[in-house]
């Protein structure tokens, strides 16, 4: 251990000195004010970024969500041709508007690996269905099939309407309806005369590559079926009437029951037809002033116009379900002459105007009123 020197020499020990004459003896230096600005840029950048990517990432997913989820009933026929970039790939479906943006969709194929998966083909895609179930079609190739249904009683105008909205443009569905089909089942049609009628009414199932005039192609097969297998063609001979006026007369029918009284109808009218009178129905008139676009009239001066002119209509007015075609080959037994829909749907017969005017007074009140 060392040792103190003696007393007698602490006068010459000199006295102890504050450090850098800091009381504490120690010297705190200052902080660097570049130190500082360099700290919080950094930061400041670190949050921009952060943000960014943040908002980015958002907008990323915001994108893959459908157009619109609520549109499930609406489907767009897309047709992918071979060796279509994906690039191009997304730029149709965003112009078709079944993607909400072509950068994420190309974006969305690269980060899952389907980019190089995309395969030509015919789909019918959905703005209901986001980026996912839609790459997903689009990976599995030509695979989509769809439904399309004609109803019975339909008018041409009718299934023209169910033809664009299942995707098909006006311009190749005007297309195909005024395009000349040499089938049988047209051999009796005057040629000025359309497809009115022809469209049989039923549920088609296509794959999503048919055309239009495939989808009446099937039409078209389906009814001279129900044709051939009923033997319609000789059972009208029978009643007096061509192929084509069978179904001019079956279309008037089928507008004008209500289910069920097809037979008793047909009976009436070929009553009228045996006596020289006017078919009498309102449908008629009613389905050619719809069609030209001219007010309804009792008094309509058209061939259409059964109340005014004896006969059959130069062609039908709907599309015959097969109850009435049915009906047309195989009408009832009875002496009617008169008939109307009651305000309750039920249909009420009768053999002269007397009692037809009865029945207007006791169950046609609102039905009647109407032209």
């Amino acid at each position: 251990m060392d040792r103190l020197p003696p007393p007698e020499q602490h006068e010459l020990l000199p006295a102890p000195q504050p450090i850098e004459a800091l009381p504490s003896g120690i010297i705190l230096k200052k902080k660097s004010k570049i130190g500082k600005i360099l700290l919080w840029g950094g930061l400041g950048i670190f949050i921009v970024l952060l943000s960014v990517s943040v908002a980015s990432w958002l907008w990323y997913q915001a994108q893959l969500a459908p157009v619109d989820a609520s549109a499930t009933a609406d489907k767009v026929k897309v047709t992918i041709e071979p060796n279509t970039s994906p690039n191009q790939i997304a730029t149709l479906l965003e112009e078709e508007n079944l993607i909400r943006n072509a950068r994420a969709f190309s974006l969305y194929t690269r980060f899952s690996g389907t980019q190089n998966l995309l395969q030509a083909g015919s789909y019918r895609l959905s703005p209901s269905e986001s980026v996912e179930q839609i790459v997903e079609h689009l990976t599995k190739g030509n695979i989509d099939t769809f439904d399309i249904t004609f109803l019975p009683g339909a008018t041409l105008a009718e299934n023209r309407e169910v033809l664009i909205e299942a995707g098909y443009s006006a311009t190749e569905v005007d297309a195909a309806l005024n395009k000349t089909y040499d089938l049988a089942l047209f051999n009796e049609k005057p040629a000025p005369n359309d497809l009115e009628g022809y469209i049989y009414g039923e549920t088609y199932r296509l794959g999503s590559d048919a055309t239009v005039e495939d989808i009446l192609g099937s039409a078209f097969a389906e009814f001279n079926k129900v044709i051939t297998d009923n033997d319609l063609e000789a059972k009208y001979a029978a009643q007096g009437l061509s192929l084509f006026e069978g179904i001019t007369l079956a279309s008037i029918i089928q507008r004008e029951s209500v289910g069920g009284d097809e037979a008793q109808i047909a009976q009436v009218f070929y009553k009228r037809l045996a006596e020289g009178m006017e078919l009498g129905s309102d449908v008629t008139y009613q389905y050619i002033a719809d069609k030209t676009g001219v007010p309804r009239d009792t008094n309509l001066d058209s061939p259409y116009n059964t109340r005014r002119y004896a006969g059959l209509p130069p062609g039908p007015i709907s599309a015959p379900g097969l109850a009435s075609l049915l009906a047309v080959g195989s009408p009832a037994e009875g002496d009617y002459l008169y008939f109307l829909s009651g305000d309750d749907d039920i249909t009420y017969f009768a053999r002269n105007y007397a009692g037809h005017e009865a029945n207007i007074l006791a169950h046609c009140r609102i039905k009647c009123s109407i032209i």
